[in-house]
């Protein structure tokens, strides 16, 4: 049973370069994101290109509303742009040929230009290179009166579910053979439990920290601002892959309910409810982690080193007890 997959991720405008290099593939090795296979990512293609980097063509959309709208104002919290995530289920994916994924993201990209403005949308490109092709797509939350307004335009959580049942009825008159997920407020999280979302909650107002220190090294204050960075990389790194693992045994459960699902062959059965309702859940979750990945992928390669020596260190010494 294939689904249509569309994620929103709301973003301020710190991790705007980050995620140029992740996306637009700025980056020599992705040693934190093993899902990425170098040898395909020729197959990778745009069909919106960024004809700046992504700070620039974020603010070049902002400043061009406040010309339209003096009295927009932005805010150093303002939500500046959205990250979006466009795939589906991986046995829909896989057979589909380069040409019929091509058209499947288009279809999908003119959903969203319908909704967002076409105008605000700065970069959408398709990754073939990974395990279940995906599209990013990155556009500015302005209104048609020009505000700067995330909640406006994605809305609150039951603005979300009418966005997923909308993008369900468009893809859904090309490609009947797409059902409509679940949302996570609907199915209540039921089978991932409590305290990993609140794991990755805390995991992630981590991450925001150190980023924020990061970017104060400079030229002088370099050594002690690198063993601050450090040493909060040090105690952050290993609940990272600490977190990785204990999505594994979740990632395994589904794999059990879809071969129950297959088996069974049965729309409305119990099996295939559970697989649905757990595939929405690991989705949220491995979200966070792949912003963790790419946060990693950000730090300095002398410092992300230093701090693997570190952290290979500490399992040897876990070993040797």
């Amino acid at each position: 049973m294939p689904y249509a997959i569309l994620r929103f991720e709301k973003r301020k405008g710190g991790p705007a370069s980050a995620l140029e290099k992740h996306h637009e593939r700025k980056k020599e090795t992705y040693a934190s994101n093993r899902d990425i296979d170098p040898s395909r990512t020729h197959l990778n293609f745009h069909l919106i290109e960024p004809q700046r980097k992504y700070y620039a063509e974020i603010q070049s959309r902002i400043e061009r509303a406040q010309q339209e709208n003096p009295n927009l104002k932005v805010r150093k919290d303002s939500v500046r742009f959205i990250d979006t995530i466009v795939t589906a289920s991986p046995e829909f994916l896989s057979g589909l040929s380069q040409k019929e994924a091509h058209e499947y993201f288009t279809r999908a990209l003119d959903f969203i230009k319908q909704e967002v403005g076409e105008q605000n949308i700065f970069s959408a490109v398709v990754h073939m290179d990974e395990r279940n092709p995906h599209m990013h797509l990155c556009f500015v939350p302005l209104t048609k009166d020009n505000r700067l307004s995330a909640k406006d335009i994605i809305g609150n959580r039951q603005k979300l579910v009418e966005w997923q049942d909308k993008f369900h009825d468009h893809m859904s008159r090309f490609y009947p053979q797409l059902e409509r997920g679940e949302s996570a407020s609907q199915t209540r999280r039921k089978h991932v439990p409590t305290w990993l979302y609140k794991q990755a909650h805390r995991l992630t107002q981590e991450m925001t920290a150190i980023r924020a220190e990061v970017e104060k090294i400079g030229l002088t204050n370099a050594g002690r601002q690198r063993e601050k960075v450090l040493l909060l990389l040090e105690n952050w790194y290993p609940k990272v892959n600490a977190f990785e693992e204990k999505l594994k045994p979740y990632a395994q459960t589904l794999d059990i309910l879809r071969e129950n699902q297959r088996t069974l062959q049965s729309k409305y059965d119990s099996a295939s409810i559970r697989a649905q309702e757990s595939e929405s859940e690991l989705t949220d979750l491995r979200r966070e982690l792949w912003t963790y990945q790419d946060f990693i992928d950000t730090i300095p390669t002398e410092l992300f080193e230093e701090l693997r020596q570190r952290y290979e260190d500490q399992l040897e010494e876990q070993r040797l007890e």
